[in-house]
């Protein structure tokens, strides 16, 4: 622990199936003093050379002499560090609130390809094995050492050492990545499942209290899991621990799943209604995993949708077993279905099932497409299915495959047998995972007005993007266009293949007609003229007609259908002023988001004070209504979130006078309470109305001082916030310093500081001055989130001046690693600003003036 290095040995066990001069296995970073080569019964293989080929991350080994097929043990003695990064084998540190003493604790992060930094071994998903593994702990100081499976037995201190060994049983057969070695003074809680699953939660012994919903969550969806995919829990134990120092939200180790602390702890004292979603609908995630991801494995890389969209599907089924009340299904439109078409309706996009070959590539599909697109197109598949016959496809999937490897065709094959209606699910499925982006269905009613004519073509939310790529499908898609009209809420379902031009639906003379019920279907909808009147018509008059995830629907298709060019804003403006009337989160959460997108676009132009008058018109009746009072049910505390902020955003005089109060009290006394799901909203807005530098300084003073990861996040709103440039500036360099900001947390940092207007310029000139010196060094091409920065930081950028700015940094500096599909990603979305800007500023502004 206190030196930062580690040493180890590996026996791999490997059956050669044909004759061969050599074997490889990948390492990284590592320092393999040791090769040996023994067939059974211990007679040793002479080896010629062993040797690093850095460039595959390959250790070789090549053979005196040719060896025969039959069953070898390579044997390899290695050093590493463990202060290199936050993956692989590494140390993470905390300070002990209660005592004070900055304590060490080894971790581990081996997904994707960040075992080879551990250990040398077969580092590819179609490897299973079983591991056997000792940890050597220290004896004494509360350490204890945690692995996959329990502990077998200790051995005593080894000589003069102050060194234990301890032994884990052997484990079931998994992939090297979901292998896990912790050595830490961890204390835990624990739960025993209606299954007999022994559930334990591990955090700091300071924290160790706040573990307490997680244990609870955890042990009830582990049993809900079980019960739902009809397969026992594989292993005697399940562990999860809150790791200080993480790079990812959380990882599906079997057995043993790590956290960010944000992620796993909760207090109800300083824990938002935020932070208790996200805790539990991570957790669901990651114990989602032990069937999916863990049980089955994907053969390849590109299939890691198999994983990750299985996973962000049906933690939204762990999550509503556990709150019923928070209609928690509908939260997949605006945190993943609707966010994820902005994306995968641009040129920089991908399919679900996606080729890839090098490291740099793998991790870069850890995106939204394979998570959030593959949520949402298993969303859309469970609709047309029906519920159980695609509960009964999934469960005889993993009975199937169980300990193995698998393909998406395996999937589709078996969800295909399980099909009443004979769907051939795989051709219908090919056209959403093999093609990227997605349709628009163009609705036209017929003479007469009781019918409408469907066609469809695909949707690019710029309009004058040109695209050279080629699809198998030719862009068309295998559509399950369900509806509902005013004359029957019953939803309706009709395909529209590939090999058909149209279809037609009823259209209701008088009244209308919904498309996508509930937006289960991955697609968008434009209506005609009347269609879009009578669908606003009824929202105005009574918008319960509709549930809230159709209310939301149709939110999010105007205001992308609007910029894109398809129907004018006049569309989604009028449609918004419905929301004087709304109550319901969901809806609200679209909006918000559709108007701050707005916001950002215009806050340059002199159109801007209009628009945020059009704002406070729909929000600030809200906001008189509900007030500064954390009060209601848990969707009402959200809810009352985001308007506050849409209110302080679009410059509400009394949300910024009261968050400037709230803070100011607090500046005055650290102990003065502010309820958990307004300290964001107080310190961002607070800060950005008192403005000085002694705020700040205080602000920061109690930044460095905390230990709960939560509060760190929500005080980095306010440092971020303040309108001074030489404090935005100092606090990119202050983050530097990991005894200050913890590399998990930096690239959220510098994020947020370019979310401020004053900071972003600041932020982009941080980035291509801090590139080839300090960046790249301290996290390497390979890391993703250093990728995503890249169209974070210019996603509002719309000027030609900033567009020649990034092809300049991007040809200085063409080696992008993993972040290359990021820099395409960024290079198009300042072109689809520029273009936007052109095409609709008149437009809004005619539409800003008739109302005045």
């Amino acid at each position: 622990m206190e030196t930062g290095l580690f040493t180890g040995t590996v026996d791999i066990l490997i059956r050669v199936s044909k004759k061969r001069s050599h074997l490889v296995t990948h390492s990284k970073f590592l320092n393999i003093t040791r090769t040996s080569l023994t067939r059974p019964g211990g007679d040793t293989v002479k080896v010629k050379r062993a040797f690093e080929y850095e460039p595959n991350e390959f250790w070789v080994v090549q053979t005196g002499q040719p060896i025969s097929p039959g069953n070898y043990t390579l044997s390899l003695e290695f050093s590493g560090n463990l202060t290199r990064s936050i993956t692989g084998l590494y140390r993470s540190v905390y300070t002990n609130g209660d005592t004070g003493q900055k304590r060490f604790i080894a971790t581990s992060k081996f997904q994707p390809t960040f075992a080879r930094r551990a250990f040398p071994c077969f580092d590819e998903p179609s490897f299973k094995s079983t591991f056997s593994t000792t940890l050597v702990r220290p004896s004494g100081d509360g350490y204890i050492a945690l692995s996959n499976m329990p502990v077998e037995r200790e051995e005593a201190d080894m000589p003069s050492q102050g060194l234990t060994k301890v032994h884990f049983k052997k484990s079931v057969p998994m992939v090297t990545y979901l292998a896990c070695f912790i050595v830490c003074d961890f204390t835990y809680q624990e739960r025993v499942t209606n299954h007999d699953v022994v559930f334990r939660v591990y955090a700091a012994p300071d924290r160790v209290a706040s573990t307490q919903y997680s244990a609870d969550v955890g042990a009830n969806i582990t049993d809900f899991f079980e019960d739902y995919f009809g397969v026992k829990y594989p292993l005697p134990k399940q562990d999860m621990i809150a790791i200080p120092d993480f790079v990812s939200g959380a990882m599906e180790h079997w057995g043993l799943i790590t956290y960010r602390e944000t992620n796993l702890l909760y207090s109800p004292r300083s824990s938002s209604s935020y932070n208790q979603q996200r805790i539990a609908a991570v957790v669901s995630h990651e114990l989602a995993h032990q069937w999916f991801g863990n049980l089955v494995t994907l053969n390849w890389w590109n299939d890691l949708w198999l994983n990750e969209g299985f996973a962000s599907y049906i933690e939204y089924k762990g999550l509503a077993h556990v709150h019923p009340d928070w209609d928690a299904e509908a939260h997949l439109l605006p945190d993943d279905l609707q966010r994820v078409m902005d994306l995968d309706a641009t040129l920089s996009s991908h399919p679900i099932v996606q080729p890839v070959d090098t490291p740099d590539q793998i991790t870069s599909i850890f995106d939204a497409i394979s998570y959030a697109k593959g949520a949402s197109v298993l969303r859309m598949l469970e609709g047309f299915m029906g519920d159980e016959e695609f509960r009964q496809g999934i469960s005889n999937f993993l009975k199937r495959f169980a300990y193995d490897n698998a393909v998406t065709l395996d999937l589709w094959n078996e969800l295909s047998k399980v099909s009443s209606k004979r769907l051939p699910i795989s051709k219908i499925m090919d056209t959403w995972t093999r093609q990227m982006g997605f349709p628009v269905l163009e609705m036209t009613r017929g003479a007469g007005g009781a019918t409408y004519t469907v066609t469809q073509r695909r949707f690019l939310a710029d309009k004058e993007a040109e695209d050279t790529t080629k699809s198998p499908y030719n862009y068309r898609w295998e559509v399950p266009v369900t509806y509902v009209t005013s004359e029957d809420p019953k939803p309706k379902q009709v395909w529209f293949h590939t090999d058909q031009d149209s279809i037609e639906i009823p259209a209701i003379p008088g009244g209308w007609t919904k498309v996508n019920s509930e937006q289960r279907g991955y697609y968008r909808v434009n209506y005609d003229r009347d269609g879009w009147a009578a669908l606003t018509f009824a929202l105005l008059t009574d918008h319960e007609v509709l549930p809230a995830t159709d209310r939301s629907s149709l939110i999010n298709d105007a205001f992308a259908l609007a910029g894109a060019g398809h129907v004018s804003y006049s569309v989604p403006l009028r449609l918004a002023s419905y929301l004087s009337s709304e109550r319901h989160y969901i809806p609200w959460k679209t909006a918000v988001d559709e108007l701050t997108g707005l916001q950002y676009r215009l806050r340059y132009t002199e159109l801007y004070g209009d628009f945020r008058k059009y704002i406070l018109e729909l929000v600030g009746p809200h906001f008189d209504s509900l007030g500064w009072e954390d009060v209601g049910s848990h969707l009402e505390k959200r809810n009352r979130v985001q308007l506050l902020k849409a209110a302080c955003r679009a410059g509400h005089p009394g949300c910024l006078q009261g968050a400037a109060d709230a803070l100011q009290q607090w500046l005055d006394d650290p102990q003065h309470y502010i309820s958990p799901n307004l300290r964001s909203l107080v310190y961002k807005y607070g800060m950005e109305q008192i403005n000085s530098a002694d705020a700040w300084d205080i602000t920061w003073s109690r930044y460095i001082n905390e230990n709960n990861s939560q509060q760190k996040n929500k005080l980095v709103n306010g440092l971020a916030a303040v309108r001074q440039p030489w404090l935005l500036s100092r606090l990119l360099n202050l983050a530097k310093n990991e005894s200050y900001v913890r590399s998990q947390d930096f690239f959220t940092l510098c994020s947020t500081v370019a979310a401020n207007p004053v900071g972003n310029p600041i932020v982009w000139n941080f980035l291509r001055a801090e590139w080839e010196s300090y960046l790249v060094p301290r996290f390497s091409l390979n890391e993703r989130y250093l990728g995503f920065m890249v169209p974070r930081i210019t996603r509002h950028f719309d000027t030609q001046l900033q567009l020649d700015e990034m092809r300049q940094f991007f040809a200085r500096y063409p080696e992008a690693g993993a972040g290359e599909r990021s820099r395409r990603e960024a290079l198009e979305t300042t072109q689809a600003n520029i273009n936007w800007l052109k095409n609709h500023r008149d437009e809004l502004a005619r539409w800003l003036a008739e109302r005045s």
